[in-house]
């Protein structure tokens, strides 16, 4: 034990000596519960006796002779809890030793227990449960960061560091009650997608995540290999071709909420494996998908924005403005005609990166993103972008050298991603060859997904497609500045601390 903490040490003898004393500090038995911490709030009346049973763990813990005070926290809240040396019992021992576990301090702060008793409200007026018996139901070993709040119940001691939080992620959750309520909401936020969703008649399904060809984007794969098929996969950057696929089979309108993944760069919006909303509705454009995507964020927004977040106004319908019209409002140069060679002036006089390897479709991207994105905070569709940005959208039926796709940004971020579906094989399978070209990759069938040329040959019907970025929705809905606060486990460098 070389390695433990002088409080990890103490904390497994203390687990040795409840061993000794036919106490099991980890139980196999099923423990009833027959309530939570937040329905006792809601139904307690001092009318009559009420008994409960409920199970959580110990956040807090007074011993004060015979009489003693703490704090259990099931899934739901926390209350006091009051217990005493004559009353207590346990099933798991005799009831003359019940209260001397707590006085020899075996039972620490951290561990989960099962408690029965009845409620009632101590003289200051707080709802407190009389514990009658206790049942340890699993022993910690390693006790929790302590987050101590002064007399106005300011915090100032807490597990706040950013690194240990997303690495421990459930300490954080356990000590750090506001971080659950992220999470919930983002559960919410994805349950009234998918309603709407469904009421549409919209039919949600599964596409594969191990993948031959990485499609349906530009992105760097994660690279594995199929001992069986002798073969190697890819992790999807993009679900979007077998989605279509689906269409081309004869459904109607079908979603996904995709898990992603990118062997990319990491930043603050910018997470290896992430989460997207894929829709795909048939006989519908982008026109059409722009009127829906209205409807739907607001619905969501309405809910779920936060009142210190009103200053964006989420009024419809939202402004439609064609990027290279917004590039030129916010950085003075016209770039419609402009070549490759000219739009890297352009950066450079700009002082935004690029080089040679660069597409034209990447430099006008970086140009956008430097300059005009950041100024769009209520919700604005950015419209009609080049075809050489855009290899997998129908081109304008208005417009030369344009297509029908357009971006949703909302305070300054892209959330939102959508086409007029490109149907046409032969188009299709021409642009994917130059955008190969442009490509690390030469061999066309390592970058060209055959089967769904083969696919849309067959004829795909008008479609539009859609896809929203959850994660950064969720930002959005919850104020949070970072992609890492809205996922459970972000990806992180290994802990070098951690043996393996």
């Amino acid at each position: 034990m070389t390695d433990l903490s002088e409080q990890q040490i103490i904390r497994r003898k203390k687990l040795d000596k409840l061993k000794l004393l036919g106490i099991n500090p980890y139980p196999s038995e099923e423990y009833e519960v027959t309530t939570t911490i937040c329905n006792i709030r809601k139904n307690f009346t001092e009318k009559e006796t009420i008994s409960i049973s409920i199970a959580g763990r110990l956040m807090r813990l007074r011993i004060l002779g015979k009489a003693s005070f703490g704090e259990i926290k099931d899934h739901t809240g926390c209350m006091q809890i009051y217990f005493t040396q004559d009353y207590l019992s346990s099933n798991q021992i005799r009831k003359e030793d019940a209260y001397n576990i707590f006085l020899k301090k075996l039972v620490d702060i951290g561990d989960i227990i099962g408690i029965k008793g009845i409620l009632f409200k101590t003289k200051m007026g707080e709802l407190t449960i009389h514990v009658l018996q206790f049942t340890l139901l699993s022993k910690s070993i390693r006790p929790l960061p302590q987050v101590k709040m002064d007399k106005n119940k300011k915090i100032y001691d807490a597990f706040s560091n950013t690194e240990q939080r997303y690495r421990m992620r459930y300490v954080d959750l356990i000590v750090n009650d506001h971080v659950k309520e992220i999470f919930l909401k983002r559960a919410r936020i994805i349950q009234k997608i998918r309603n709407f969703l469904d009421k549409k008649g919209y039919i949600e399904v599964d596409t594969p995540i191990l993948q031959s060809i990485p499609g349906g984007a530009i992105a760097r794969p994660f690279e594995t290999y199929h001992n069986t098929l002798g073969i190697p996969l890819y992790l999807r950057i993009a679900n979007e071709l077998y989605l279509k696929r689906l269409i081309i089979g004869g459904f109607h309108g079908v979603y996904e909420f995709s898990r992603n993944f990118r062997n990319e760069g990491m930043d603050r919006i910018h997470n290896p494996e992430f989460t997207v909303l894929e829709l795909y509705v048939a006989y519908k454009d982008y026109y059409w998908m722009m009127n829906f995507t209205e409807k739907l964020v607001k619905c969501i927004c309405n809910k779920f924005q936060k009142k210190e977040n009103n200053h964006i106004n989420f009024k419809i319908p939202f402004p439609r403005i064609p990027i290279l019209d917004s590039i030129k409002k916010y950085t003075g140069f016209d770039i419609k005609e402009m070549g490759k060679k000219e739009l890297r002036k352009v950066c450079n006089k700009l002082h935004i990166e690029e080089n040679i390897t660069m597409s034209k479709a990447k430099l006008i991207e970086n140009i956008f993103e430097e300059k005009c994105e950041k100024n769009y905070i209520n919700p604005t569709f950015i419209i009609d972008y080049p075809v050489e940005m855009s290899p997998l959208t129908k081109r304008h039926r208005d417009k030369e050298n344009l297509s029908e796709r357009f971006e949703l940004i909302i305070n300054g971020q892209e959330i939102a991603n959508a086409y007029s579906e490109l149907n046409d094989p032969i188009d299709q399978l021409d642009r994917l060859r130059e955008q190969m070209k442009l490509s690390e990759k030469k061999d066309e069938s390592i970058s060209i997904d055959q089967d769904f040329i083969r696919a849309l040959e067959f004829g795909m019907p008008p479609t539009a497609g859609i896809g929203i970025g959850i994660d950064r929705l969720v930002m959005l809905l919850t104020q949070k500045k970072s992609i890492q606060e809205v996922l459970l486990f972000p990806q992180m460098r290994p802990d070098k601390r951690v043996k393996k």
